[in-house]
């Protein structure tokens, strides 16, 4: 059955993405990576095949910090292929102290880590919905809990930036946002659709390495780092999520379970501003 299946992973050059794509292709699903840099993603693919002996691994390319990008990666999947079971948007990062916007105009942590999952949901959710167990899976994490302050007059801090607090917001949408598309679907009788987040822990990857968060902070993160998990790790509650005979949908996962995430600043009202806000950002790619 799993021969069948394809699972589409974003940010999988390393890292838990990688980890990811290779658990899932030594269960023969057809995997399909997506990176930005063609060498880097094209090296990775070849990797997974070469040690899971499984030949039905590709890869697709872009630039998730811009949108535009985002929508030529989904026309380049569709274009090759005719089904999609499991899409993990994993692709994400913790931005410089420094605010920075991309060529489109967008705060950079919100864009790659809150539009892109969102964008590329929606263009790959017609093909997602034709599987009789679709998953979309968006990795989240804890820093929702401790860092997030959102300004629903300034969602992506122009007048007030921390990259640490920048980068708890944007795991903090992605939760809601992965909780309302769930109940959208659910609404419109998709049920064979389910989405979730995840909270894949603390990770010794290269994630926040290159990172520039100011002195105190960058001393911080190299101190903690062997205390962090192994990428194989972090990717156990994904791979459990793609995998699993589970039927939930609108949940938020950490060590193969549902947990309640943090809801200080959640209401209806915030979670559908948030989507609103998301749906004007995106439109001209959908």
């Amino acid at each position: 059955m799993n021969q069948e299946k394809v699972v589409l992973i974003t940010g999988a050059t390393g890292g838990i993405g990688k980890a990811a794509a290779l658990a899932l292709a030594k269960q023969q699903y057809t995997v399909v990576i997506h990176g930005r840099n063609k060498g880097r993603t094209a090296l990775a693919a070849e990797e997974i095949r070469i040690m899971t002996g499984n030949n039905k691994v590709s890869y697709i390319l872009g630039d998730f910090f811009l949108m535009s990008d985002v929508k030529k990666a989904a026309e380049s999947f569709l274009s090759k292929y005719k089904r999609l079971d499991i899409l993990i948007n994993n692709a994400g990062g913790l931005m410089n102290k420094d605010r920075a916007v991309t060529a489109e105009g967008v705060e950079t942590t919100f864009a790659v880590n809150v539009l892109a999952p969102f964008l590329l949901s929606e263009l790959l959710l017609p093909l997602l919905s034709q599987s009789e167990d679709g998953r979309i899976i968006n990795v989240a994490s804890n820093s929702h809990r401790l860092n997030a302050k959102p300004d629903f007059n300034d969602m992506e801090g122009s007048k007030k930036y921390n990259p640490l607090v920048a980068y708890g917001n944007a795991k903090l949408f992605l939760i809601w946002n992965t909780r309302h598309l769930a109940g959208l679907l659910t609404t419109q009788g998709l049920h064979n659709v389910t989405v979730n987040s995840v909270h894949p822990g603390a990770i010794a990857t290269n994630f926040g390495v290159t990172s520039n968060l100011g002195g105190f902070l960058n001393l911080f993160v190299k101190l903690l780092r062997p205390f962090f998990k192994t990428p194989e790790q972090g990717a156990q509650t994904l791979t459990y999520l793609a995998t699993a005979d589970i039927h939930l949908t609108g949940n938020y996962f950490e060590k193969n379970k549902p947990v309640a995430p943090a809801e200080k600043y959640y209401s209806k009202r915030n979670e559908q501003l948030l989507w609103d806000y998301c749906i004007q950002k995106v439109k001209q790619w959908m």
